[in-house]
């Protein structure tokens, strides 16, 4: 299993470099960098420039604030700026934050993120193999590309591209055209067997494509420390993430799928209250260790390598807890597999 690291998502600008460059010397697989309180690709580019030889990526980018040609052209940059190791990861974002955050157009997400990924596609062949670029779309036209604007081909080709998603329609897009998915963090091992993998493999199949070379990489909620208290400290703030997910409509279909959905209305009432912290106290025991890895430091790995092994091909941590945790003899375990 590969291991991804990265800066983490409130990190610093100045904090971003040295971040990276330890991920590189720690071992792990991958940076990647996600679209909170900075421009992702700011970030990456820091990222890119303090490392060498590990993948570098968003995880994710927020596909729908930008145009499909934009982001063609700050990947391609980066492509080469990173001597061909970029992972575009690109998700949609919810609905809210699209239209009254960004103020962009929102309609069918799956059906606009799969076609999203083919207009890319488009531009960089155009680029890359100097085709004429005609890609007419439902939701995107891209029919116009001048000498002075057409970057040369790019030495290293167009990115991998790797979606993110949760609902089966978004998943089977992904399987038609990605390269690599993203499953969200508010994910379960069964969730991924019954829901994930069948829905990527639906999509592969509609193409032709083989799902099995299609990389899935799962960001796991983890919950330790080096005593007790620290472990329940951590689980406390995991309790509030899985409610601050729980209370978002677009996610319910993840609490449904274990019989949980009953807590969706009331942690939506909560969230709207603005009771976020009260609103981790409604997680049971049950439900934090259906989604979330509960176990001392030198448990961890095997927890995640028993959930998740025959599953993902890469992961991530996703920890808060207050413990200063040494997490290069994890990776080296789950590396190892």
């Amino acid at each position: 299993m590969k291991v991804d690291g990265g800066p983490g998502t409130k990190a610093p600008l100045e904090a971003i470099g040295p971040a990276s460059a330890a991920a590189e010397r720690d071992g792990y697989d991958g940076v990647f960098v996600p679209e909170t309180i900075h421009d992702p690709f700011v970030v990456l580019t820091l990222a890119t420039q303090a490392t060498a030889q590990v993948e570098v990526g968003t995880k994710v980018a927020v596909a729908f604030a930008r145009s499909p040609m934009a982001l063609a052209y700050t990947a391609n940059d980066l492509q080469q700026l990173s001597a061909g190791r970029l992972v575009l990861g690109v998700g949609t974002q919810v609905r809210a934050h699209i239209v009254r955050r960004f103020a962009m157009p929102w309609s069918r997400p799956a059906a606009r993120m799969r076609e999203y990924v083919l207009a890319m596609r488009a531009i960089w062949d155009a680029w890359n193999n100097a085709t004429s670029l005609d890609f007419r779309g439902e939701f995107y036209t891209h029919t116009l590309m001048n000498p002075l604007f057409c970057p040369p081909p790019n030495p290293y080709g167009p990115p991998a591209v790797m979606m993110a998603g949760v609902g089966p329609r978004m998943i089977e897009a992904a399987g038609e055209v990605a390269d690599r998915f993203a499953c969200h963090s508010f994910t379960s091992p069964a969730y991924l067997t019954e829901v994930i993998r069948p829905s990527l493999a639906a999509g592969a199949a509609k193409v032709g494509r083989n799902a099995a070379e299609l990389e899935v990489a799962i960001t796991c909620y983890i919950a330790t420390g080096n005593t007790k208290a620290e472990i329940d400290e951590a689980a406390t703030q995991m309790r509030r993430q899985i409610a601050f997910y729980g209370s978002t409509p677009a996610y319910t279909s993840v609490l449904d799928h274990h019989g949980f959905g009953g807590l969706h209305e009331g942690l939506l009432s909560m969230s709207r209250r603005g009771e976020w912290e009260a609103m981790g106290e409604r997680i049971t025991d049950d439900v934090l260790h259906t989604y979330c890895v509960v176990a001392p430091p030198d448990q961890v790995a095997g927890e995640i390598l028993r959930r998740y092994s025959k599953l993902a091909d890469r992961v991530s941590f996703y920890y808060l807890g207050p413990a200063s945790i040494d997490w290069k003899p994890i990776v080296a375990e789950l590396q190892a597999g």
